[in-house]
């Protein structure tokens, strides 16, 4: 065949410098020995008019630095100020009918005016629905007619090698194509986001892809593109897309109420591992291994105990702590999952229907990145009421700044908290280092988290 094409080739090169211009207009077969040649033109002709270019502007608070000499000289200066920004991305239109358009939450962030441009080159101002911060979506709504929509996938039923097309606006480039495999699937731990189920691609995403289409070769939307992996910036083969599934359940609760309302199995564990399972006796390789489960909690009311091994949910394989956290959290209150346990060489699969996430017990890297791996309840211990740290995961974020089981949080930067809905937003509010107060036993400790 490369013969035959290169023969083929040959010959209307040559024709070409024969007859000059009557042949300036040859166009190359799109069949070969009868054998049609592989494009992917009809399928993006039909799909990209459902990827659309985001522009978002706004204003900034930025703290600035604190200049003693305005002190000496009794005239001090705010702390902070509004700086005026603008910024490019991209979103999928996921029902046309409607006008919603979902993108990631870091794209519109802080954004007063958000102007959504059609590939027709249409512009309408879109309203915000709603967003997920911790999952890094946003829905939008536009006022227009004669939308395309892109058609969701199963993204349940993707495999390692299945074919990926990006579509989406890299450094300001509208419709920009760029195709690749599925690399991997389940990719968490990489403290991108708050909760990470991540589709992994080799299809080329850089800036102002995030918020656009992933799809299979049939068009349908596999992934929203959301993150690189590279010391530039740039891309290098590995770029991250929240599955399709993930952003549907997420994006149907922002549309029913306005918000997510998170799911919460109401139990701490960490990621089974070989030491783990030989110590532990168990002869499952991978799955989510329970170390705590709360008394009041979805699971505990379900029957699973401490040392059960999470293998599989609604059917499909578990293989770490932090992807069975990401799957959960996507599901609203109320849902009910099927779950694959292990327990004493066995496994059964047992329903548990999630409770909604209390303001009491907190997920510490919903708070910051650096506490990921502790789990974090509002209470009293040793008569130090405070965020008692019920469990901290091995070599986690957690273990490595200091932090450990049974510590009272009593502190942020010398400001007392004494739950953890306040601990979270006195972080939210801090620019830079954050210092915890801890009471340990009878010490009082600070940690430095960056």
């Amino acid at each position: 065949m490369k013969m035959k094409l290169s023969v083929l080739s040959a010959a209307l090169l040559s024709a070409t410098m024969l007859l000059g211009p009557v042949y300036a207009e040859a166009k190359l077969p799109i069949a070969v020995d009868g054998q049609n040649l592989p494009t992917l033109a009809p399928m993006l002709e039909r799909v990209t008019p459902g990827v659309v270019s985001i522009q978002v502007s706004g204003a900034k608070e930025v703290r600035r630095r604190v200049d003693p000499f305005d002190f000496f000289f009794g005239n001090p200066q705010p702390r902070s100020q509004k700086r005026p920004f603008s910024g490019l991305g991209s979103g999928v239109i996921i029902d046309a009918g409607e006008g919603y358009i979902v993108t990631n939450n870091h794209v519109i962030e802080d954004a007063e005016k958000i102007v959504v441009t059609l590939q027709d080159g249409r512009e309408f101002e879109a309203k915000l629905v709603g967003t997920d911060k911790e999952a890094d979506i946003a829905l939008l709504e536009i006022d227009a007619e004669d939308l395309t929509e892109i058609k969701l996938a199963n993204s349940d039923k993707l495999r390692v090698g299945d074919f990926s097309v990006a579509i989406g606006n890299p450094f300001g480039l509208s419709h920009t194509v760029t195709s690749g495999i599925i690399s991997a699937l389940g990719r968490s731990g990489l403290n991108i986001e708050g909760y990470e189920d991540f589709i992994q691609t080799d299809a080329a995403i850089n800036q102002g892809n995030s918020g656009g289409a992933l799809v299979n070769l049939n068009g349908e939307l596999i992934g929203i593109n959301t993150a690189i992996l590279g010391a530039s910036g740039g891309n290098v083969g590995i770029g991250f897309a929240i599955p399709s599934n993930m952003m549907k359940n997420l994006v149907d609760q922002i549309i029913e109420y306005g918000q997510v309302r998170r799911g919460s199995l109401g139990l701490a564990g960490r990621t089974l591992d070989a030491g783990l399972a030989k110590a532990q006796g168990i002869e499952v390789k991978q799955g989510a291994y329970v170390m705590q489960v709360m008394p009041e909690g979805a699971a505990n009311e379900a029957g699973i105990k401490a040392g059960d091994v999470i293998v599989s949910l609604n059917g499909d394989p578990i293989a770490s702590f932090e992807e069975l956290r990401g799957k959960v959290a996507t599901h609203g209150e109320g849902k009910t999952l099927k779950m694959g346990i292990h327990r004493d060489g066995k496994t059964k699969e047992i329903d548990v229907t999630l409770k909604g996430q209390s303001e009491k017990t907190a997920d510490a890297q919903r708070i910051h990145p650096a506490l990921q791996g502790a789990t974090l309840e509002s209470g009293e211990r040793d008569g130090n009421q405070g965020i008692v740290v019920t469990a901290v995961e091995a070599r986690s974020n957690a273990t490595r700044v200091g932090l450990e089981e049974g510590d009272v949080i009593m502190q942020v930067n010398r400001q007392r908290v004494t739950s953890v809905r306040e601990m979270s937003s006195i972080i939210d509010d801090i620019k830079g280092n954050v210092v915890l107060g801890i009471k340990r036993g009878r010490d009082s400790v600070f940690l430095l988290i960056q």
